[in-house]
C-alpha cells in the first residue's frame, strides 16, 4: 500500500483532469467524473477530496452525498467561487460578510457546518488555454468593469502548493493581482484572436482582493495580470 496522502478529486474536467496530474506526482492520486462517483469506494476512503464541479444539475443534493460517503476524517477541498461577492460594487477580501443568498453560499455553509477541515477557494473567472476572454460563442453586449481573473496554471500551482503545506482549513480568493478593465482584454484578445469585439455598457467596480493567498503561502503569481493570459 502506498504510504502517501491519498487525494481523491471529484470533477475530472478542464481544470480537475491537469490538476490530477499535477498532483499525481506527489500524492496517491485518483480523479472521478461526477457521474461515476456512488460505486467508487476508494474516493470515500481518501485523505482528502477536492470538489471541482459544476453547479448545475442538484448541486446542493450531490455535496451532502459526497458528505455522507467520505470517511469521516476526510478533508475537504471546495471549489467555490468569487460570485459570492456579487452583492459588493468595491475593493472586497475573505473578511467580508455575505449577506445575500446564493447557490454558492449555500454550498460553502453546508461543507463549513458540516465538517472541521474545510478548505475553500473562491475561484475568480478561470481562464487560459482554450478559454479566452472575449471570443463567447453567443454573448456580444457586455458590461465593463475591473475583472477578476485566474489563470487555470495558478490554480493548480497553488493547490499543489496547499496540499504540500498541509494546509486543510480556511477561505482563500484565488484571483490575479491585476485588475484591468474587460473592455481592454476583449480588445487586446480580438485583435490577437481575430474575432467581432463586443458593445460595453456601464461599469462594475468589484475588486477582489488575494492578498491573504499571497501572504499565508509567500506565493508568487505565474500569471499576474490578465491582459497577458494568452500571449
Amino acid at each position: 500500500m502506498s504510504s502517501k496522502r491519498s487525494i481523491g478529486i471529484i470533477g475530472c474536467g478542464w481544470l480537475g483532469k491537469p490538476l490530477s496530474c499535477e498532483l499525481a506526482n506527489d500524492f496517491s492520486l485518483e480523479c472521478f467524473s461526477r457521474e461515476n462517483t456512488t460505486d467508487t469506494s476508494a474516493l470515500w476512503q481518501s485523505d482528502t477530496i477536492i470538489i471541482a464541479i459544476h453547479t448545475k444539475d442538484n448541486y446542493i443534493k450531490t455535496l451532502q452525498k459526497i458528505l455522507t460517503l467520505a470517511k469521516p476524517t476526510s478533508n475537504f477541498v471546495l471549489m467555490s467561487s468569487t460570485s459570492i461577492y456579487r452583492e459588493f460594487d468595491s475593493a472586497v477580501d475573505e473578511s467580508a460578510i455575505i449577506t445575500k443568498t446564493s447557490l454558492i453560499k449555500e454550498a460553502e455553509d453546508l461543507l463549513l457546518n458540516s465538517k472541521k477541515s474545510v478548505l475553500v477557494l473562491r475561484l475568480g473567472g478561470l481562464m487560459g488555454e482554450d478559454r479566452v476572454a472575449g471570443r463567447w460563442k453567443s454573448a456580444t453586449d457586455f458590461s465593463d468593469g475591473f475583472v477578476n481573473y485566474i489563470h487555470r496554471d495558478d490554480v493548480i500551482s497553488i493547490v499543489k502548493l496547499m496540499m504540500q503545506k498541509g494546509i486543510t482549513e480556511g477561505i482563500y480568493n484565488l484571483v490575479a493581482p491585476n485588475h484591468p478593465l474587460r473592455s481592454e482584454i476583449h480588445q487586446k484578445n480580438s485583435e490577437d484572436f481575430g474575432f467581432a469585439l463586443g458593445t460595453f455598457e456601464g461599469m462594475t467596480k468589484r475588486v477582489i482582493i488575494s492578498d491573504k493567498l499571497v501572504k499565508d503561502l509567500d506565493y508568487t503569481f505565474l500569471h499576474p495580470n490578465p491582459l497577458n493570459f494568452w500571449s
